[in-house]
């Protein structure tokens, strides 16, 4: 029988370890099925249900989260908390909690744009709840796994990020970036424009002052970016810098932003302080909340730390004040 590792483990602490090539042998198993989309089966066909945060679900999201439930067994999990499950499954036994978003970016599948998984590790507690409802600051480890034209693994374990590349050749990642920095510099932002009419005002002022480009009080050009994925837009904000805005609106349902704090905020925003940037809900660090529900959402601002505390400062403002802000040539770098 072959003993080769999914993983290399120079940067995995012993603990985690089989926990780790647990995550890396079914994001692998899973990349092999998304290349094979529509082949065998069509996996961004309805799966006829809604999860637990009343998302519609396609039949690849019910295969993931299958995928990374025997994972978790294999891996040493007594906790896993699934944005697919309505609650905590109880696996009996194992010193970890895992908190996942088993297919993020759906809605992508049948458009061959990027989509993936994140995950988020806490130590177990002695019940389901404590393990996950609890300060965000208690995560042992973070990262996402991308599925695009290349699969990619981005991982925290608390000793900064590690970016390993999934070689086809020998069926195993590889490490190919051991410290990954977020780049202090970038002219890229992320946001849905289509929603600007429901944006609270000082989102609406940052924005308007990044598209009056040259001409406005930032003093130089701006190019938005938005791929409706948020492992892609963290994947590339790592690598390129910049900044990306989900915030809460003024539309049913979205009046806390829409993304969930304990499956997808919290490990991102980990892994962002941990490669130097910044992680908010547009005023408070992510990383000092609670998680109070299983299926909380908050808005989310993060990216490149002197961007994200931009923002922040356009939300100090008094609210009027605030659409004004930019205008005035206080922050032009």
């Amino acid at each position: 029988m072959s003993t080769r590792r999914a993983l290399p483990e120079t940067h995995v602490p012993e603990p985690l370890r089989p926990l780790m090539q647990s995550i890396a042998t079914a994001s692998i198993s899973l990349a092999r099925l998304i290349a094979r989309n529509g082949i065998e089966h069509k996996l961004g066909a309805d799966a006829d249900a809604t999860n637990a945060g009343g998302d519609s679900q396609k039949a690849l999201d019910v295969w993931a989260d299958d995928l990374f439930l025997k994972a978790a067994r294999d891996g040493g999990v007594r906790h896993y908390a699934s944005e697919e499950q309505d609650r905590v499954v109880d696996l009996g036994a194992g010193d970890w909690a895992l908190a996942i978003d088993p297919l993020d970016g759906s809605s992508n599948i049948d458009t061959n744009v990027s989509i993936g998984t994140i995950f988020s590790i806490y130590a177990a507690a002695d019940t389901p709840d404590a393990s996950f409802l609890r300060p965000v600051s208690e995560q042992v480890g973070a990262g996402y796994v991308i599925y695009g034209p290349q699969t990619a693994l981005v991982v925290t374990l608390g000793q900064g990020v590690q970016r390993y590349a999934l070689d086809y050749d020998t069926g195993a990642f590889v490490l190919v970036e051991p410290q990954v920095s977020i780049p202090p510099e970038s002219n890229e932002f992320a946001v849905n424009a289509s929603n600007y009419r429901h944006w609270p005002k000082p989102i609406r002022a940052y924005v308007d002052d990044c598209v009056a480009g040259v001409d406005g009080p930032r003093g130089k050009n701006f190019n938005m970016r938005w791929i409706a994925s948020l492992v892609a837009e963290a994947h590339r904000i790592l690598a390129r810098g910049g900044v990306f805005l989900y915030p809460a609106d003024d539309r049913k349902g979205y009046e806390r932003g829409r993304l969930r704090l304990l499956y997808e905020c919290a490990p991102i925003a980990m892994l962002c302080a941990q490669a130097g940037g910044g992680a908010t809900d547009g005023t408070d660090p992510i990383l000092q909340m609670r998680v109070e529900t299983l299926h909380q959402r908050t808005p989310f601002i993060f990216g490149t730390r002197a961007k994200v505390a931009r923002i922040a400062a356009y939300h100090d403002m008094p609210e009027i004040e605030s659409a004004l802000f930019g205008r005035r040539g206080l922050f032009r770098s």
